[in-house]
């Protein structure tokens, strides 16, 4: 018989994380993430620097993939309070020139391709939006926040019924995390 399958993580000295019931709390110097853990076969410990997830009782490759799975989370919500994420926008005007503005959470954007409508992004809790001349900045500490904020404004421009090759008007992410997406 195989060994349970558990994934150990390392904390850095500068995070701080709580564990009470199916709850991790993790506090960095940027901010603070949560998530919890609702899979009643998965187990979570925290062993002086080390947050450690494995199998109760039997498991199978579903498990495995659970923990692998709530792994990659809690690394990436580790590395936000360290670092946190930003993506960047370019806003590409070819016809009509845009207006874009943040206002009450929300990604205002005025004459898209002449349109009289204002079209409208949402900007997802605790995710930062800044417009600086054609490029929107998205900060966040929660990886998941700011990549979702990033494509309800990319997605706020796109252009249907219309050829692409032509009308390549909208907003278009340039860079996830600090790489390069073009």
């Amino acid at each position: 018989m195989s060994k349970s399958p558990e994934k150990k993580i390392v904390i850095p000295e500068n995070v701080n994380v709580d564990v009470k019931d199916r709850t991790v709390r993790i506090k960095g110097s940027y901010g603070e993430n949560f998530l919890s853990i609702n899979n009643v076969v998965i187990g979570l410990k925290k062993e002086e620097n080390k947050l450690i997830l494995f199998a109760k009782g039997k498991f199978t490759k579903n498990e495995k993939r659970l923990i692998n799975t709530n792994a990659s989370h809690l690394k990436n919500m580790i590395k936000g309070t360290v670092e946190p994420y930003t993506y960047k926008l370019k806003i590409c005007s070819g016809h009509f020139p845009m207006n874009v503005s943040v206002e009450k959470g929300n990604v205002i954007v005025k004459n898209f391709l002449g349109e009289k409508m204002a079209r409208v992004a949402r900007i997802l809790e605790g995710s930062e939006v800044k417009v600086n001349g054609d490029e929107i900045i998205v900060t966040s500490v929660n990886k998941e926040t700011a990549g979702q904020t990033a494509s309800n404004i990319e997605q706020c421009t796109r252009v249907t019924n219309k050829d692409r090759r032509i009308f390549q008007d909208g907003i278009y992410i340039t860079q996830k995390g600090g790489k390069s997406v073009v």
